[in-house]
C-alpha cells in the first residue's frame, strides 16, 4: 500500500579531508521526497561540513553526491559549483546568518528568484516588456513568500532591523525563492527562544505540505528534531555512528552515549 518514494538526494561513501585530518568518514545519508531528515551529531561531529560539501562549497575527497532531478534524472553533483547545485534544485541557510543587510527584506528575496528569471542583460538595459512582467512576477513571488513566512509587514525594512528569528525566517524565505527540490537547514533554531522555536517547527511542517518538499536539516534542539523529523541520521568525529526514526536513534546506546558525552553547552 505504501509506494516508495522518490529518494531526491543519495550521498555514499563521503570522504572531506583537511591535511591529515578526515572530518567526513565513510558517510552514507539520503533524502526522499517529501520527507524531513536531520542530521545530528555533538560538536566538531562534521555536520556542516556535510552541508558544504553536498553545495559545492567544498570538493568531496572520495564519494558521492547525487540528485534525482524530475527533468534530468540522476545526476552527480561533486565539484559543482555552489550557484549551480542552487540551480538543480538543492537551496540552504547559514549557521551564522547571511543576509543582505543595507537591502530590504523584499530585496532579499528577490535576489532568491534570480536564479529562475530569464531577463538578459540587453533587456534589463532597455526595459523592454518580458523584462518589466518578469519584474513584477518576481516582486509579488516574493511578497507572497514574505507571507508565508509571516514577515509581509516588514517588506520595506531593512534586514538588518529585522528581530534574530525574523531574520532566519527571511532566510528561509529567500531559499524558498529558488524554487528548491530540497531545503537545507543548518541550525535554523540556534539562538532562538522556546517560543520562537515552536513557530520555527510548525513553518517547516507549513512549508514540506505545501510545496511537498524534501527537507535536511542540522539541529542541536532534540525537542524539535524527535518530534518534526521523519528520520534521523548521527554523526561522531565525522563517521556515521546511527540512523533511523527518532524513536531508534534516541534508544541507541551509541547516540546516548555520544550526547552524554559531550559539554552541555554543545
Amino acid at each position: 500500500m505504501n509506494k516508495e518514494k522518490r529518494t531526491v538526494l543519495n550521498v555514499n561513501d563521503l570522504c572531506m579531508d583537511f591535511g591529515g585530518l578526515r572530518a567526513l568518514d565513510e558517510v552514507d545519508l539520503d533524502v526522499r521526497e517529501g520527507e524531513i531528515v536531520a542530521l545530528i551529531g555533538p560538536n566538531g561531529a562534521g555536520k556542516t561540513t556535510f552541508f558544504n560539501c553536498i553545495t559545492g562549497i567544498y570538493n568531496p575527497t572520495r564519494g558521492d553526491v547525487v540528485v534525482d532531478l524530475k527533468t534530468e534524472g540522476k545526476k552527480r553533483i561533486n565539484g559543482i559549483k555552489p550557484n549551480h547545485v542552487t540551480e538543480l534544485g538543492m537551496a540552504r541557510t547559514f549557521q551564522n546568518i547571511r543576509l543582505f543587510p543595507s537591502m530590504t527584506v523584499i530585496e532579499n528575496v528577490m535576489i532568491g528568484c534570480h536564479c529562475r528569471t530569464k531577463a538578459t542583460f540587453v533587456g534589463a538595459v532597455l526595459h523592454d516588456p518580458r523584462t518589466k512582467r518578469e519584474e513584477q512576477e518576481t516582486v509579488l513571488k516574493s511578497y507572497e513568500l514574505l507571507q508565508e513566512v509571516g514577515l509581509d509587514k516588514y517588506a520595506d525594512e531593512l534586514a538588518c532591523n529585522l528581530p534574530y528569528g525574523a531574520q532566519r525566517r527571511l532566510e528561509i524565505a529567500r531559499a524558498l525563492a529558488t524554487e528548491p527540490f530540497l531545503l537545507l537547514l543548518d541550525e535554523p533554531a540556534a539562538g532562538m527562544n522556546p517560543q520562537e522555536t515552536s513557530a520555527l517547527k510548525d513553518l517547516i511542517l507549513t512549508i514540506k505540505d505545501k510545496h511537498n518538499m524534501s527537507i535536511l536539516l542540522i539541529e542541536h534542539d532534540m525537542k524539535m528534531v524527535m518530534s518534526l523529523s521523519d528520520r534521523v541520521f548521527v554523526l561522531e568525529y565525522g563517521r556515521e555512528i546511527a540512523s533511523g526514526t527518532p524513536r531508534e536513534v534516541s534508544e541507541n546506546p551509541d547516540v546516548i552515549k555520544a550526547y552524554l558525552g559531550e559539554d552541555e553547552d554543545a
